[in-house]
Formats: C-alpha cells, sequence, structure tokens
C-alpha cells in the first residue's frame, strides 16, 4: 500500500496544474445561457459557500451527503409557484481528468422540498417499481436516483493525495417544467438531464465544499 501511495503522491504533484475545469460544469453548459443565478445555498451544518468538508463527507468516511438548504432570491421568490421541480449535481472540476467527474445526481425532486440532508439518501425500498421503469431508482427523500461516476447513490470527496485542494460543486437547479422522465433512462445520465431541460431553466445555484487529502 504504501509503494502505491507514493505513486498516486508522485502523479499528483505531475498533474498537480490540471485542475479548474469550471467551464465544464453542468450550470456553464450552453443550455444555462440566460439563465439566473438565483438560488441561495447554504449549509445549516457547514455554513455558506466555500465551506470545508470533513472526512466523513469523503470516501476516507462514510460519504456522507452535506446537508443542505436553498430557496430563490427575493423576486424570484415572488413567482416560485413558477418552479415545479429541482435538480441537484455534485461536480468535481479540479479533478486530473479530461472530464468533470459527476458525484451525485439527483432529479425529480419536488418544487416543495428546499433542503436535503444525509436521511434523503437511501434507497427508498417502499416505492413500488413502475411497470414502464422497473429500474428506476427513488430515494427517502422523495426524488430519483440518476447516474454517478461510480454507479452508487452518491461518491463522497477522494482527490488524489497531494493534488491540493478540490472543489466540491453542488449545484441546484430550478425547473419551471418537469423533465420527461420518459425520455430518459431509468436512472438518468447527466446527458440525458443536460438534453430534457432545455427551455424548462428558470435559475441555479451553487454551494461549494472543499477538500483536501494530505500526506
Amino acid at each position: 500500500m504504501g509503494f502505491f501511495r507514493y505513486l498516486e503522491y508522485f502523479l499528483a504533484r505531475l498533474l498537480y496544474s490540471q485542475k479548474g475545469r469550471d467551464a465544464k460544469l453542468l450550470t456553464r453548459s450552453a443550455v444555462f445561457a440566460g439563465a439566473p443565478q438565483n438560488v441561495q445555498i447554504t449549509s445549516p451544518t457547514l455554513g455558506g459557500s466555500p465551506a470545508r468538508l470533513a472526512t466523513e463527507h469523503s470516501q476516507f468516511g462514510s460519504s456522507r451527503f452535506p446537508d443542505l438548504a436553498w430557496s430563490l432570491d427575493g423576486d424570484a421568490a415572488k413567482g416560485g409557484g413558477d418552479v415545479k421541480e429541482w435538480l441537484l449535481i455534485c461536480e468535481d472540476p479540479d479533478a486530473p481528468l479530461p472530464l468533470v467527474p459527476n458525484h451525485g445526481l439527483y432529479y425529480a425532486i419536488p418544487a416543495t422540498k428546499t433542503s436535503v440532508g444525509p436521511e434523503d439518501f437511501a434507497v427508498d425500498s417502499s416505492k413500488p417499481a413502475s411497470p414502464d421503469e422497473p429500474e428506476a431508482k427513488w430515494l427517502a427523500g422523495g426524488f430519483r436516483l440518476g447516474k454517478n461516476l461510480r454507479g452508487t447513490l452518491y461518491s463522497g470527496p477522494r482527490p488524489p493525495v497531494g493534488h491540493g485542494e478540490h472543489r466540491y460543486f453542488f449545484q441546484v437547479v430550478a425547473l419551471k417544467d418537469s423533465l420527461d422522465t420518459k425520455k430518459m433512462k431509468p436512472v438518468a445520465t447527466r446527458d440525458d438531464v443536460l438534453r430534457e431541460m432545455q427551455g424548462k431553466i428558470c435559475g441555479w445555484g451553487e454551494w461549494i465544499g472543499i477538500f483536501e487529502q494530505k500526506w
């Protein structure tokens, strides 16, 4: 194990400058052009953005999802009834990869739900399977699970040792129309939701969690 940790550190230092691919985040996609950044997000326990994530939030702990709460800005909140549902995705633009890893994707979040906690991210086994989508997965929070890079419920931070701080962008998207789940995979991918949210975005916001694996 010692050898592989040294190797990881060596590669991380070699690729230290390979980070900051913010332009590839979901909310920087062309479909968001003109969409207002009007969703304010905070964490009741960790505070405003940016905030430090603890070991328990990472893969070195239990990959505990940080508790988050969000709301629309004042003027937008007056038309809050326009929000039909929310979407939540966590991405790391600082990974030394040509893509931005997706750590968690959740959609069909009811308009009335404006906060999440770790307890929301467990499979709801009481939800009956739909004959049309037997493979669909509903979570305890009352929303659907999308596919992440590891095919898990949520993949906590695990930056390479020695690669410095990584920023984890928890992005909340407000949608004025529901996503057409029949046009997406039962466990939708990032590309699925990006395609289906075209013309349905009425706002978005982000909360950044920071984590580093030190030597």
